[in-house]
């Protein structure tokens, strides 16, 4: 297909095509021209994803070209490739945990409680790769912020919740194998992370103001 038709059937505007070519986040197209490029379904794929990332996810460009590098980095193993582009998305930022200034005791007990959930669940990946991923970080850091406000969230209360999250994992990858090579698969997962959590957030509210109304009632 034409710019023009790309355009069209992304819904993307010529222009920012264009600055999104610019700046490396799409391939060049097949050039037919001094002037003219020919583009195919993967461009049209990876476009929905730029936006995805951009639109919904409000991540920086700087931080999509990074995303994508993994995505299009064929010399790494599927499992390693898809950790590495989840990783480069942005986060929440990670508060300060006092290392250096002696850590405060409900982030060493939160380190304890993450480590025994860990355990508990057979996570032996999540355990290995410990605290250099950023979302166990993140883990640490939320199971401390609710201790210090004196809800003692510990492995047996988290438990549950973390084998329902797998559950969810396991529907993820399910979904991401439908599609045929290893960068559609990295791509596919990329943009369900940014674009299912707001799904994931309103079903976990809607399933709390259901039971809520079942227990309860509505006065």
């Amino acid at each position: 297909m034409r710019l023009a038709e790309l355009s069209e059937r992304s819904g993307v505007a010529i222009a920012t095509i264009k600055y999104y070519l610019r700046e490396g986040l799409l391939p060049p197209g097949r050039r037919v021209s001094a002037t003219t490029a020919d583009y195919d379904e993967g461009h049209l794929r990876r476009l929905r994803l730029v936006r995805a990332m951009i639109q919904v996810g409000q991540v920086p460009v700087a931080n999509v070209r990074k995303v994508l590098g993994h995505v299009d980095d064929e010399s790494l193993g599927r499992t390693i490739r898809l950790g590495a582009a989840l990783w480069a998305l942005p986060r929440e930022p990670e508060p300060a945990d006092g290392r250096g200034e002696g850590e405060d005791e409900a982030m060493a007990a939160a380190r304890v409680e993450v480590d025994r959930l860990l355990r508990a669940l057979g996570w032996s990946t999540a355990r290995e790769v410990g605290e250099l991923s950023p979302v166990h970080r993140s883990l640490v850091a939320a199971v401390a912020t609710l201790m210090r406000l004196g809800y003692p969230w510990d492995a047996a209360l988290m438990a549950p919740y973390a084998q329902l999250m797998h559950q969810v994992a396991v529907r993820d990858l399910d979904f991401v194998e439908t599609h045929p090579s290893e960068a559609e698969q990295v791509e596919t997962a990329v943009a369900a992370t940014i674009l299912f959590r707001p799904v994931l957030n309103a079903l976990h509210r809607l399933a709390q103001e259901e039971e809520s109304a079942r227990r309860y009632g509505l006065e």
